[in-house]
């Protein structure tokens, strides 16, 4: 159950490196990536279209991709161009290719049809790689549960003040309503709180001497990009509207790439507009956070050994639940939409 034709996230820049290959299985699709001599990104199906051997048990070789079964060299777009044991190669043979981009620090694949590859399609991250913020980027955790779990927890507020009560969990949030919105192929929910004590972590990274104005706004966009807006800024400067100068806000890019019907990958940035090119910031933000993902993984973890052991048993809705019940919603849709084609 997973939308194809869409964009997936499936490294950060920094892992895709030229003369090797890294092998990752996508959607249940298993594929490699490598960067061509001019530093362009590859993403080839990772098997053989000789005797179904990994690719990534091969070498790089110049631009190319060598199976190490057999010796059979690839070009970049996926066509055999050499058969070590014949001079002919056979018309049309060759493994798939997918679409590729780069953009605000990561690299993007497209796992349906190519023809409809729209780069419109990726999100706007574009504060994570603007002058005026500075970005604390994150691990990429391979999570044993369904992607949709994932997105599940990041639009539910109301499990932050048991699971991390530490850091960004305080026991007001749960007094303060939620928002929920659902357009086309996105759900937003909003919570604004107003004239409450500064949350442990925000207080670590930029304390104040009063009160706060609080807010934490998350859009899911399907499949699975979810980004997650949050800060404050002392109590009636602004902040919820965002007028205020003196301020906490971090936008925070989540992109969840499901690897099986269990398994999923997370990639995760938090962009800052304040203490800017302060690596002890940046640091601190990288290191708490870690801790509170660490937290949300350990749970959603244990919630698919659950549903893995009882999978027809219901869940349990409550009202809480209208964001999360919302975005299933628009995948599902999507997706009988995409195969009804």
């Amino acid at each position: 159950m997973f939308l194809k034709n869409a964009w997936y996230v499936a490294a950060w820049d920094t892992e895709v490196a030229a003369g090797r290959m890294l092998a990752r299985t996508l959607l249940g699709e298993p594929v490699i990536l490598y960067r061509t001599t001019d530093g362009a990104v590859v993403a080839l199906e990772d098997r053989c279209c000789h005797r179904a051997a990994p690719l990534s048990l091969g070498t790089v070789v110049g631009d190319n991709v060598r199976c190490g079964y057999h010796g059979l060299t690839f070009a970049p777009d996926g066509s055999l161009i050499h058969i070590p044991t014949q001079t002919q190669v056979p018309p049309g043979a060759g493994v798939r290719a997918y679409p590729i981009i780069e953009r605000w620090q990561f690299v993007w694949i497209w796992m349906g049809e190519p023809a409809k590859a729209d780069p419109g399609l990726i999100p706007n991250w574009w504060w994570m790689d603007h002058p005026d913020w500075s970005v604390s980027r994150g691990d990429v955790f391979h999570i044993a549960c369904n992607y949709e779990l994932i997105t599940d927890n990041l639009l539910d507020l109301a499990h932050v003040p048991f699971l991390h009560p530490g850091s960004i969990g305080t026991d007001y949030i749960i007094d303060f309503p939620i928002k929920t919105e659902r357009l086309e192929r996105s759900v937003k929910m909003t919570r604004l709180m107003t004239d409450v004590p500064q949350a442990p972590f925000h207080r670590r990274v930029k304390a104040y001497d009063t009160h706060v104005d609080r807010w934490t706004r998350v859009e899911v966009f399907a499949p699975a990009h979810v980004l997650v807006n949050s800060g404050n800024a002392p109590t009636g400067t602004g902040g919820l509207e965002g007028k205020a100068n003196d301020v906490v806000n971090l936008q925070s890019p989540n992109e969840v790439t499901p690897e099986t019907e269990g398994s999923s990958f997370l990639f995760y940035g938090h962009a800052r507009n304040f203490h800017l090119g302060n690596e002890t910031t940046t640091q601190r933000i990288r290191n708490e956070m870690l801790k509170i993902y660490r937290e949300d993984i350990d749970m959603m973890e244990g919630q698919q050994r659950r549903m893995a052991r009882e999978p027809d048993r219901a869940l349990l809705a409550i009202n809480q639940d209208a964001p999360v019940v919302a975005m299933r919603r628009v995948v599902r849709q999507l997706i009988e939409a995409e195969r009804a084609r």
